[in-house]
């Protein structure tokens, strides 16, 4: 505990200097990475997920069935410390089903609200593009995270997906929208 105390303390004398001094030296290196060190230790985190819109041309849409949560969700996560929103959908959608996707393009970014447990995050929805119903059959499912995958039209979107999840892929109507969209809890705001 005592080196603990003695960490902050030096931090704060780092960034605040001497006694007197009106702040850290920002003209220095050092002073720059020590005031950005407690700017990073005080200023908010937020949650980053990375989700993808994979279809078929009858506009069914990819959707997995989860260990972990009734609701059935699109294929992502959550995006780790130092990775991009891309990089992670593609990733997770590896890991999980054992599938390679090309991101071709941003439909949305979404602001979600506390839900169920969870703190707010954004929700970064990217276009994984059209493929052939046929495309999930060499998936391999990570059982810790995926039951099952399934195409589904809009009539399964709703009843099996979360509300803000269903709301979204209206938005972006199933992921044909042209440009890129900011929602907050799924809604366009004005």
């Amino acid at each position: 505990m005592a080196r603990l105390e003695r960490t902050e303390h030096e931090v704060k004398d780092e960034v605040q200097g001497p006694e007197g001094d009106q702040g850290p030296d920002l003209a220095s290196e050092k002073g720059r990475r020590a005031f950005i060190r407690v700017l990073n230790s005080r200023l908010p985190k937020k949650r980053v997920i990375a989700q993808g819109v994979l279809r078929t041309e009858d506009d069914e849409v990819l959707l997995c069935e989860l260990v972990y949560k009734k609701d059935w969700d699109l294929p992502g996560g959550v995006v780790d410390p130092g990775e991009s929103p891309a990089a992670c959908v593609v990733r997770e959608v590896k890991e999980e089903l054992g599938l390679d996707v090309t991101v071709q393009g941003l439909l949305a970014v979404n602001w979600l609200p506390p839900y169920r447990g969870w703190d707010d995050a954004l929700l970064v929805l990217f276009d994984l593009g059209v493929v052939d119903r046929s495309f999930t059959d060499a998936a391999v499912f990570q059982r810790r995270e995926i039951k099952g995958v399934h195409w589904s039209g809009v009539e399964v979107i709703a009843e099996r997906v979360a509300p803000y999840t269903t709301r979204m892929l209206a938005e972006v109507a199933l992921g044909r929208v042209e440009g890129t969209m900011y929602l907050e809890n799924s809604d366009v705001t004005s």
